[in-house]
């Protein structure tokens, strides 16, 4: 069975792997019906839902994918939803992920909003109110944050108080931040009962009463997202709307935001996807000294280095998607129930979902930063799209845990497995310590196989990695997690370590499939990622090793460095141009 993270420390082969290439006919056609669904029903519609003029606009949206089952994705068919696989329902999250905000309220309402009961509910929980969530009969809302608790999320002040006939609790306190806030019918909350140190989460209804609000925030983007400030000022919860046990709250926040991560980032590439294609579309239309934009190699470079990196996300974010849901399928057919199942295949790869939260985000700011300037004048206009798109797109560096706050907890659970005997990082560490000091390997066995360059520069990435994080880990010892930032450089590594050997190990897979030629696009793109990947570990580990060592470790640890994040040359404009001149030929991004 598969373990999350170990990626870090054990070859993938591409058959291991999932690659959005294999979905099924069932799957591109729920894919269709989500495109469908956003070009009827909300982009001609992205000026009004932005105003917030009609506060009942969203809501009807809602109700009308609920109509189409999207908002019973992850819902059991006997509540009234669709039952679909992961994958399935991150697929859902990618097409709706280029809704702005619209994708911002589906989201909230069928992840946050809709599986702590799926996952933590019990049986007349679910009854009641999951066939309404699946429907869109009721929506719904994740009350955590308050204005002193981000993401020290557990020392939030909202208390429940049991009352003397020990029917209800009284809620009091204040959240923050809620999406959908404006118009939830229910509300998952958490607070602390009495002086407990850990919160509890509770479902409470709108018509319970002693819920009051503020008016929608002014927000720099997604302005069409319900968000408000809410106030519970004894709210009367019965005792049975408790959700899970007692000081459970805590668990249930992090296990949820495990699934919210990996989903903003299914998003993330449907925004990316709408956002490059737009720009290629106005760069064919764009002229200027008599030719159309997109001839121009600034122009092509632009728009190839976007698409490399979408590739890789979306490869990467699958490849996690499908590992979750294999580790579920074993779980299940090993007796353990499936909300629980799930629950622990998520939290099992728990640090691919963070790794995938980053650079999905990442990734799409990257994308819509560059839109903008490929529309010039014109991308900051309101007047044309990638403004919008722009503004809209900063906050999933926000959104479920900080970008830093995921790296730091990249790291931090690579460790604690690895404490625990999870993973044995020590072996392969003590290995490359050993190998620092020996004479390089030149041998040339397997030299003819496919991207043999390439995998053996993966090999050494990830050396340089645990080279890196072993020296910095006997230098610091327990004291490691006050360095936030070389943990930040740390976790970059093993990021760009990921995603490098997803989108390589993609394209092998698709070649023994469909052949080299058919696959040359893919190919470049696989490179210009690697080769890029490659470059941002070396300065990751170079920034790590100038904060922690000095002297002849240090110079020791470079010279390691260089020797690790080394590449064969490779012609990276001339593959920039090729992968340009497909998209720009296709007028839109096409894989």
């Amino acid at each position: 069975m598969k373990k999350g993270g170990e990626f870090l420390i054990k070859e993938t082969t591409a058959d291991e792997i999932f690659i959005p290439d294999e979905f099924t006919e069932e799957q591109n056609m729920i894919q269709q019906t989500c495109w469908d669904f956003l070009d009827q029903e909300v982009f001609p519609k992205l000026d009004e839902i932005d105003s917030m003029k009609d506060p009942k606009l969203m809501p009807s949206i809602l109700d009308k994918a609920g109509a189409l089952g999207l908002l019973g994705t992850s819902v059991p068919e006997q509540y009234g939803g669709f039952g679909m696989d992961f994958n399935t329902t991150m697929l859902v999250a990618e097409v709706t992920g280029a809704g702005h905000s619209f994708a911002v309220a589906l989201n909230a309402h069928t992840g946050i909003g809709t599986l702590p009961i799926l996952y933590y509910g019990n049986d007349a929980q679910k009854d009641k109110y999951l066939p309404k969530l699946a429907s869109g009969e009721w929506k719904s809302a994740y009350c955590l944050t308050e204005p002193d608790s981000g993401s020290d999320a557990n020392s939030g002040k909202t208390k429940a108080t049991l009352t003397p006939d020990g029917k209800h609790y009284l809620i009091n306190g204040q959240k923050m931040w809620i999406t959908n806030g404006g118009f939830a019918d229910l509300y998952i909350v958490f607070a602390k009962i009495e002086d407990d140190k850990n919160l509890t989460a509770f479902i409470v209804e709108r018509s319970f009463g002693g819920i009051t609000m503020n008016e929608e925030e002014k927000k720099m983007g997604i302005k069409g997202s319900s968000t408000r400030q809410i106030f519970f000022n004894d709210c009367k919860v019965p005792v049975e709307n408790l959700l899970s046990e007692r000081e459970n709250g805590f668990k249930i926040a992090v296990n949820i935001l495990n699934v919210g991560r990996i989903k903003l980032s299914a998003s993330a590439i449907g925004g990316s996807k709408r956002a490059l294609s737009t720009a290629i579309n106005y760069a064919n239309e764009r002229k200027q000294f008599g030719v159309a934009i997109s001839t121009f190699g600034a122009i092509k470079s632009k728009i190839a280095n976007m698409a490399s990196k979408i590739y890789a996300s979306e490869t990467a974010c699958y490849r996690a998607g499908q590992d979750i849901d294999d580790i579920y399928n074993d779980l299940v057919a090993n007796g353990t129930p499936p909300g629980e199942a799930r629950l622990k295949s998520l939290e099992e790869f728990a640090i691919e979902c963070a790794i995938n939260k980053v650079h999905g985000s990442e990734v799409l700011d990257f994308v819509v930063d560059e839109g903008v300037q490929i529309f010039g004048g014109m991308g900051y206009s309101a007047e044309g799209p990638m403004e919008r798109a722009y503004r809209d797109s900063r906050i999933n560096r926000i959104f479920e845990g900080t970008n830093e706050i995921n790296r730091l907890l990249t790291i931090d659970m690579l460790m604690k497995r690895a404490m625990k005997g999870r993973l044995d990082l020590m072996s392969p560490a003590m290995a490359i310590q050993k190998e620092l000091t020996s004479v390089p390997d030149f041998s040339t066995e397997g030299s003819d196989e496919l991207f043999y360059e390439e995998k053996k520069a993966l090999r050494n990435m990830k050396k340089a990695g645990l080279m890196v994080s072993g020296s910095a880990v006997q230098k610091f010892m327990q004291k490691l997690g006050e360095e936030q930032e070389l943990l930040i450089h740390m976790a970059d590594m093993l990021i760009e370590g990921y995603v490098a050997e997803s989108i390589l190990l993609r394209v092998e897979k698709l070649i023994a499939k469909n052949g080299r030629d058919k696959c040359a696009i893919q190919e470049d793109m696989a490179k210009v990622y690697l080769y890029e990947a490659m470059e941002k570990a070396e300065w990751a580990g170079r920034q790590a090793i100038y904060s922690f060592a000095e002297g002849d470790e240090q110079r020791m640890l470079l010279m390691g460095l260089k020797r690790f994040t080394k590449l064969q040359p490779f012609n990276l404009k001339d593959a920039r141009r090729r992968i340009a001149d497909y998209l720009i030929a296709e007028n839109k991004y096409t894989f």
